[in-house]
């Protein structure tokens, strides 16, 4: 008779450890600390990111340039390279030194004069009860104002060393643009390629047609606010046209806060006098918002208003004035990069509508 094997028994199952109470809260916190941790630094990338798409518009606004000089004049790509960017440290410079002590001498006269314009104004609000609810919200909220202002205008290295970064980083990228270009498609499949450097190239557009309108809205706002605010003689008109002007760069929001300094100052005429500098204001923004900037910004992608607001708001609390002054050139590319990855290939397999042969005009 044959011996059976006995079936081979199965290892009885370690009964499982449960935990115990306190380590349960000690894995909660290091789940916790660790989430905080990913969430703090990619904040700081993002930060990072935005530091890099503002050298990028530098380095656009250079190249732009350079190319209206090679067009006009014929010269070599290197000679046209070096006017531009040349030339506009040259036009900065000599701005700085022929209107520094105007400028200097109003941005003082305005310093001076302020807590009286603010006293003037907060009087002239006093005789309405409208002015005082407005006052008692103020009042009331001052020190939250303050601080959420103050969380607003910080960024990630300080404003400072974000200029000297951004400023370097853009002529790095003036330098040799190809060199960035072509190290990113390196990373790129061969098969993506081409789509990849379309998508480059519909960037590249749409950055250089909001530079174009951005730039010369700034300069025709400070233009049409320093013959206006002259006309009605406010005081330091120069620094207020020139604060509205670099405030252009903020859509929506930054000719609200541009006209504050100049209807306080106005306060302190007269009432009229601030309902016609408000006038200016409003009149000048709607000229260049309405009529300039949409025949320049042509081939920028057309972007709803509602969500350029709203893409403010976001990138405002996520970056403070970084983030603002670069939502619209970033959601532009948000919306091309969806276009162009997602949009179009889900409507690849779609038929096209069928067009009927009457309305097509006949060609000889």
């Amino acid at each position: 008779m044959e011996n059976i094997d006995p079936q081979p028994q199965k290892p009885t199952p370690r009964p499982k450890r449960e935990l115990t109470y306190i380590q349960k809260v000690w894995h909660t916190v290091g789940i916790v600390a660790l989430l905080v941790i990913v969430v703090l630094i990619a904040r700081v990338a993002f930060n990072v990111l935005l530091m890099i798409l503002a050298a990028t518009l530098i380095a656009t606004y250079f190249h732009g340039l350079g190319n209206i000089i090679q067009r006009k004049t014929k010269w070599g790509r290197k000679p046209a390279m070096a006017i531009s960017v040349g030339g506009s440290f040259a036009i900065i410079a000599a701005l700085l030194w022929f209107m520094g002590t105007k400028i200097q001498y109003q941005v003082a006269q305005l310093s001076h004069s302020l807590p009286g314009t603010i006293n003037a104004a907060r009087g002239k609000l006093a005789e309405t009860p409208v002015g005082q609810q407005v006052l008692t919200y103020l009042d009331d909220n001052s020190g939250k104002l303050f601080v959420t202002a103050q969380q607003f205008f910080s960024t990630s290295f300080g404003v400072l060393g974000n200029i000297y970064i951004i400023l370097f980083l853009g002529i790095f990228f003036t330098v040799s643009p190809s060199v960035y270009k072509e190290g990113f498609l390196i990373i790129i499949p061969p098969e993506k390629k081409e789509l990849w450097r379309c998508i480059i190239d519909r960037i590249n557009v749409s950055l250089k047609g909001w530079l174009k309108g951005t730039l010369l809205s700034m300069v025709l706002i400070t233009i049409m606010l320093v013959i206006g605010l002259s006309i009605v003689n406010i005081p330091a008109v120069l620094v207020l046209a020139l604060f509205a002007g670099m405030l252009k760069i903020i859509p929506n929001f930054g000719s609200m806060v541009a006209m504050i300094p100049g209807v306080l100052l106005a306060l302190t005429v007269s009432t009229n006098t601030a309902i016609v500098v408000a006038l200016i204001y409003m009149v000048s923004q709607t000229i260049v918002s309405n009529i300039v900037t949409p025949i320049i910004q042509n081939k920028i992608i057309n972007l709803p208003p509602a969500l350029t607001i709203i893409s403010q708001v976001i990138m405002g609390t996520l970056s403070g004035a970084l983030g603002i002054i670069l939502s619209v050139p970033l959601l532009a590319i948000i919306v091309i990069l969806a276009d162009e990855l997602y949009v179009k290939k889900i409507n690849e397999g779609q038929p096209k509508p069928e067009v009927d042969a009457k309305q097509v005009p006949l060609t000889d």
